[in-house]
């Protein structure tokens, strides 16, 4: 039997707990979420090391999974634009049972490991894309039918699972074992499971996108100032870039269309926002180096 299938054997009276204890008890065992995943630190570096060329020559980033785990893949996928300014058709997300499954639950898709494949087939993906394989199992036929199509064609293949020895695991070039081990309630894997498989994935692509200069020092400089809030967040963020007070912030973002990166370039080098855009397009977005 899968790990994650396994009854626990530390909470056997689960159902007779008084609240307080059945909070602890869920909480606590969703702490040892974070610990899997540092034990796995290795091939999650591995893994960012292997995406970040691809990725810089062009590649997508495709997640694929089913249920929670696809659902993950999803909320990681639709948050790289507002973040980073990631292009919406670079991230894409296949799930098994379509995106209705975001909202419902489609019984048997994830069995069919044929559509797996077509779905995949269907992004065409190439040798630069990174595809991300998510499956707590390891074992999911619609993730492995996903992982034959993309090995077809050379794209870079990323599993994340949670168990040991599986399939999904060994097919691909990089596998992340997260050993979460049984859950509070058994087999319900969008418990530590899920929360696990979420850490990873936001670990992966926020670290590709530091690698990509979408980040300067730990300020997330290239976001999209979509809504007040983000647009606010662009004023602050320039100020604790450059030290400019809050009015010069401000003129600098309305002359660039709110471009934090563009702002501060402006505002350390006094520099026009064409003199500015054009300095950071030499330098492949980097900041830093523009600023030098």
């Amino acid at each position: 039997m899968l790990k994650t299938e396994t009854p626990s054997a530390q909470h056997t009276q689960l159902d007779l707990y008084p609240v307080e204890e059945l909070v602890a008890a869920l909480v606590d065992d969703q702490a040892s979420a974070a610990q899997a995943v540092k034990a796995a630190a290795a091939s999650i570096s591995a893994a960012v090391a292997a995406m970040a060329p691809r990725i810089a020559a062009g590649g997508r980033l495709i997640y694929v999974g089913a249920g929670t785990s696809g659902r993950l893949g999803i909320l990681d996928s639709v948050e790289l634009f507002p973040t980073f300014s990631w292009p919406h058709e670079r991230a894409v997300a296949v799930l098994a049972g379509g995106l209705g499954a975001m909202f419902e639950a489609v019984e048997g898709a994830e069995d069919d490991r044929n559509k797996g494949a077509a779905d995949l087939r269907l992004l065409y993906p190439s040798y630069n894309d990174v595809i991300l394989l998510v499956a707590a199992s390891g074992t999911t036929p619609y993730v492995l039918g996903a992982l034959q199509a993309a090995r077809m064609v050379g794209s870079l293949t990323v599993s994340i699972a949670n168990n040991a020895g599986t399939p999904l695991l060994s097919g691909c070039d990089v596998g992340i074992l997260l050993d979460t081990g049984p859950e509070v309630v058994s087999g319900s894997t969008r418990l530590k499971a899920g929360t696990a498989q979420k850490i990873v994935l936001n670990t992966l692509s926020t670290a590709l996108m530091v690698r990509l200069h979408k980040v300067y020092g730990n300020l997330m400089v290239d976001l999209q100032a979509t809504n007040a809030k983000l647009t606010e967040r662009t004023i602050r963020l320039t100020m604790h870039a450059t030290g400019a007070d809050a009015a010069t912030a401000r003129a600098a973002l309305e002359q660039c269309q709110h471009q934090v990166k563009v702002a501060i370039i402006m505002l350390l080098k006094k520099q026009t926002a064409e003199q500015a855009q054009a300095l950071l397009d030499h330098t492949n977005g980097n900041v830093r180096a523009a600023l030098q």
